[in-house]
Parts: structure tokens; sequence; C-alpha cells
């Protein structure tokens, strides 16, 4: 009897319809992507939203939130530029270029001799290697698109790269507290070390004004190596690509740099500029926390298992040791 009148009580509780569950979570999604242009937001807050809800609830706009987020923080970099003078751009470009090219070389040379050891396939050391050395899920993106990587080499260094990317954001802040690093210190190290350059935002913009200007100035100079980076991988590939018939294509070039670069020119050259360009930096700094969550939301159970611990203990210690050494090198050179 009393088993009768629990079922009852189940059968009593209405069932939400798939279309209204795909509405619960259309809501949900847009109520936190709200919280996230909010001052209570934090970028960390708003990644760890994020990833909260790509785990728990799905997100419902899967198809449009990764080019929105692509958009959106190229966007909101080109604006960030409007609060930088071009001489603070110039000499934090020039300072992160100097160490650009020994740590991008070392990096691909340790990480091809680490994919060996390990036993990873070549394409995919290749991407964990490119996503550390230059830009994370920019620069994956951009050598699996000359080298044909498969989806699934693809998603083995995404999601290699997007777990660390998530450490870094948490852990750089108090690091650089910890070891009494300058502003501009801190901006370069981040720049350098910390893999996308939304996380690095994110970093900089927690610790201050002028290591936020520092980093992404370090940044976007360290990501125009995408394309030089690109055409090595394309010609180191082209003969295997060519056997399997395989169509070689061009590399992507990072134009909205170019326009974070004149965005610097016109703040600095007009003086009128230089007025509302806080403002903009506001709304730069809004669109960029809201870039992470929707980055956050992007992650899927899929990546997530994808992610062997071969490939993971190759991204930590191509991480640590760009962390260490470009720390090392920060500490004598930059002050």
């Amino acid at each position: 009897m009393k088993q009768d009148i629990r079922r009852n009580k189940r059968l009593q509780i209405p069932q939400l319809s798939s279309e209204q569950k795909l509405l619960y979570r259309k809501i949900v999604f847009l109520l936190a992507a709200g919280f996230c242009l909010t001052p209570w937001a934090s970028p960390p807050i708003a990644l760890m939203l994020g990833i909260l809800l790509a785990l728990t609830h799905e997100n419902p706009f899967h198809r449009i939130s990764r080019p929105a987020a692509k958009y959106l923080l190229e966007a909101s970099v080109i604006m960030l530029g409007f609060g930088m003078n071009l001489a603070v751009v110039l000499k934090a470009g020039a300072s992160g270029a100097l160490f650009a090219v020994g740590s991008i070389s070392a990096t691909f040379i340790l990480g091809y001799f680490l994919g060996k050891w390990l036993k990873i396939p070549i394409k995919a050391s290749a991407l964990i290697s490119a996503g550390t050395a230059i830009c994370g899920g920019s620069a994956i993106a951009a050598v699996s698109s000359v080298i044909n990587a498969a989806e699934s080499e693809i998603s083995v260094a995404m999601g290699t790269v997007f777990v660390l990317n998530a450490v870094a954001l948490f852990v750089f802040p108090p690091l650089g507290h910890v070891l009494h690093l300058t502003q501009a210190q801190f901006g370069t190290w981040s720049g350098i070390a910390i893999h996308d350059i939304s996380s690095v935002v994110g970093a900089a913009s927690h610790y201050g004004q002028s290591a936020l200007y520092t980093a992404t100035a370090v940044k976007l100079s360290r990501a125009l190596w995408i394309v030089p980076i690109s055409a090595a991988a394309s010609y180191i590939f082209q003969r295997q690509q060519s056997k399997s018939g395989d169509v070689i294509h061009k590399p992507q070039v990072p134009w909205f740099i170019g326009l974070f670069i004149l965005a610097s020119v016109v703040r600095t050259f007009i003086p009128e500029v230089a007025s509302w360009s806080p403002v903009v930096t506001h709304v730069s700094e809004a669109g960029l926390t809201l870039t992470l969550f929707l980055i956050g939301a992007g992650l899927s159970q899929r990546m997530l298992k994808a992610v062997g611990w071969k490939p993971m203990l190759q991204g930590v210690l191509l991480w640590i040791f760009i962390s260490a050494t470009s720390l090392g090198v920060i500490l004598l050179v930059v002050h």
C-alpha cells in the first residue's frame, strides 16, 4: 500500500518537456552572462561560472558561443588599445620580443623530445607546444589548419591548454604578490607564460592597470609569431600532406593586432581620445570578462575525456619550463 502511494506521488510530479528544459538552460545561461557584466564579476569568477554551467547544464548556445567569444575577445583587445599610449605598447612589445625567439624555439624543441618520450602523436604534440609557446587556443587553431590535424588531436591540445590556462588565471596573481613582482615584471611574465590572451588579461587586470597594459602588449607581440610558426609547420608537414592528398591551408593572420596598434596610435596622437579612453577601457574589460565566461561555457565532457595523462604531462612540463625560465630572465632584466 505504501509503495503504491509513493509511486502515485512520483507520477504526480510534472515532467519538463525537452523544449522547456532547453528554455530553462537558455534563461540560466543568459542570467549568468548578464552577471558577468556586473561589477561583482571578476575574470576568474566568470571563467569558473562558465565551466560550471558547461559541466552541469550544457551550453544551449554552443554553436554560436565559440565564434562569439573569438570576435568579442578581438573587439575587446582592440578597445583596450584606446587606453594605451603607443610608447608603452612599443616598449612592452620590444621587451617581450627579445625573449620570444629563444623561448619559442626552446619550447618547441623540448616539446618535440617530450612528445617522443611520452609517445604522443606528433601532430598533437606539436599543437600542445604551439599553444604553450605562443598564445594558446589561437595558435592551436592556426597551426592545426596548416598541418591538417585530426579533430581528436585538436581536442587533446585544446583540452590540455584550456585546463592549464584556467589554473594560471588563479595561480599567477598570488604568485606575483608572493614574489613581490613589480607591475612591469608581472605584466611581462604573464604575457609570456600564460597561454591565451583572455587569461593573460584576466590575471594582469587583477594585478594592476600597468600590469594589464604591459601584459597585453607582450602577448600580442608574441601572437604575431603565429604566422611564421604556421608557415614553418606547413613546410615541415607538407611532404606527409602531399602524399596523403590533403589540402595545405595558408597560415591565419591575426589582423586584430594591427587594429589594436592603430587604436593606440589614435589614443596617443589625438588628445580628445584620451579623455574618453577610460570609458572604453572599462567596456573592454567587461567584454573580456564575458569572453572568459563564454570560453568556460565552451568546455565539453568530450574535450576533457580526450585529454589523457601523457598530453597533460607534456603540457605541464612545458608550462613549468617557460614559466620558470621567463621569470628568471625577467627578474634580471625587467624592473
